[in-house]
Order: C-alpha cells, then sequence, then structure tokens
C-alpha cells in the first residue's frame, strides 16, 4: 500500500471507524485514541496489507483495540451499568435514538459489535466474521439471539413506559 492509498483510507474510513467504536464505548476521546491506534497499525502494516483489504482490516483492528479497552476499564474500575434514561424534555426522535443506545448498552460486547458492524455499518456475514474471528453461521446465530435481547428489552422498557 502506497502512502497515498494510506490517505484514501484515512479519508474514507476514518469515521465509519469512529462512529462503529464510539457508539460501542460510548466516549468521544477513548473512540479517537482507538481509531488513531487503528490507523497507526494499518501504516506500520501498510506493507502486508492490499487496499482492497485495509477496511476490513482497520475494522478487525479497532474491534481488537475496543474488546482490549473494555477489558483494561472492567480491570481498573468498576462502573455503574445503569442505563442512562431518556428526559421527558428530549425530543422523541431523540428519545428513541437512548432508548436504543441504552438496550444496545445491556448486551455483551460481542452482541452489540455484531449488531453495530451488520446494522449500522452494512458489513455481510462473512465480513463480520473476518473482524471479529468467528464463523459466518456463528454470526448469524449470535445475531440473531441479540436482535432477540433488543426485542425483549425494547419491548419490556416500552411496557414501562405505557
Amino acid at each position: 500500500m502506497t502512502e497515498k492509498h494510506y490517505n484514501e483510507m484515512v479519508t474514507q474510513y476514518a469515521d465509519n471507524v469512529y462512529r462503529f467504536v464510539v457508539k460501542n464505548i460510548r466516549n468521544s476521546e477513548d473512540a479517537r485514541d482507538i481509531v488513531q491506534i487503528s490507523f497507526e497499525k494499518l501504516w506500520k502494516h501498510r506493507d502486508t496489507i492490499q487496499p482492497e483489504q485495509a477496511k476490513s482490516w482497520l475494522f478487525t483492528v479497532a474491534y481488537h483495540q475496543l474488546i482490549d479497552w473494555v477489558r483494561k476499564k472492567n480491570r481498573s474500575s468498576l462502573t455503574d451499568v445503569v442505563p442512562e434514561a431518556a428526559t421527558s424534555s428530549l425530543f422523541e426522535k431523540k428519545a428513541l435514538q437512548e432508548k436504543l443506545h441504552d438496550a444496545l448498552q445491556q448486551l455483551n460486547e460481542v452482541q452489540r459489535s455484531l449488531v453495530l458492524l451488520k446494522d449500522y455499518e452494512g458489513y455481510s456475514y462473512e465480513e463480520i466474521g473476518t473482524i471479529t474471528g468467528l464463523h459466518a453461521s456463528q454470526v448469524k446465530v449470535y445475531l440473531h439471539r441479540a436482535r432477540q435481547t433488543l426485542r425483549n428489552i425494547l419491548v419490556s422498557v416500552e411496557e414501562v413506559l405505557n
């Protein structure tokens, strides 16, 4: 990969990788750090990576950095995992986004990553398998279970609100 290809990858994929990471950890500063590390690793391995593989490779590295960040955070401190409630002053769209985000936060890290990669980023099952190290069939099963869990969370939230 040439310097020109690398710069194109930064332009094309930085926002997508950032969005994927920040939706998982909900901390913009740490998300920027993870994206920076991912692109730094891409630069270091530019001789072995073909430009057409760069997107998948970047998301794979970001995913692993994300897992490491979560593990490190869980080791260093115990934090509340109580989801933030949407206040009544927010617009309906914002409230719905908060509910969806809170529901996503209740999933385990693998399920959350699978939902984000498939439904937000639009990856195929095979691509997600490559990124996460799972077989495509495992991705389908885990994604199905994650969506069922989300549905149950959202239905129970809706019943409480009504």
